[in-house]
């Protein structure tokens, strides 16, 4: 029994270095996403991973989070997003490597410069389909060790 219990530990520890190892950056921080602020000093500095969040909070419907191709950021093109929302408080998960480039479609915005590039570094421990059942599971396995214990004693 002491032998599983110390696996299901070790297991439990594991997960949750996977999960907690992801960051939840605010972007523009206090200010959030809203105009007149250079969000490349934002992100100048920062180190971002797979698996990494970006939280977007902005007035409702007063601005977009809209993620382009780089060439539609160059522009200020948002009329092919990969992504597009203008809901308030948006949250986007780093899933891949590489660049991802976001935009405010409102007229005038981007060009202002209410644009954000970020370099997302690969974590080859990070899996965009297991990432949130990762997450449970730790929750999971911390409830049933913390039953475990009480039995044992």
């Amino acid at each position: 029994m002491a032998v599983s219990s110390a696996v299901l530990v070790g297991l439990l520890v594991v997960s949750c270095a996977a999960v907690a190892a992801a960051t939840r950056y605010t972007v523009g921080d206090g200010e959030g996403w809203t105009t007149g602020v250079n969000y490349n000093n934002w992100a100048n500095g920062k180190f971002f991973r797979q698996g990494d969040e970006l939280v977007f909070n902005y007035q409702a419907r007063a601005h977009t989070v809209t993620e382009v191709s780089q060439t539609n950021f160059d522009s200020c093109n948002g009329n092919s997003p990969l992504s597009n929302d203008n809901g308030g408080s948006t949250t986007i998960r780093l899933s891949y490597p590489g660049m991802h480039y976001f935009i405010c479609t409102i007229p005038g915005h981007c060009s202002t410069g209410m644009k954000l590039a970020v370099n997302v570094n690969g974590d080859p421990s990070y899996s965009a389909a297991t990432a949130p059942a990762a997450a449970a599971s730790a929750v999971a396995a911390a409830a049933a060790g913390a039953l475990i214990k009480l039995a044992l004693f």
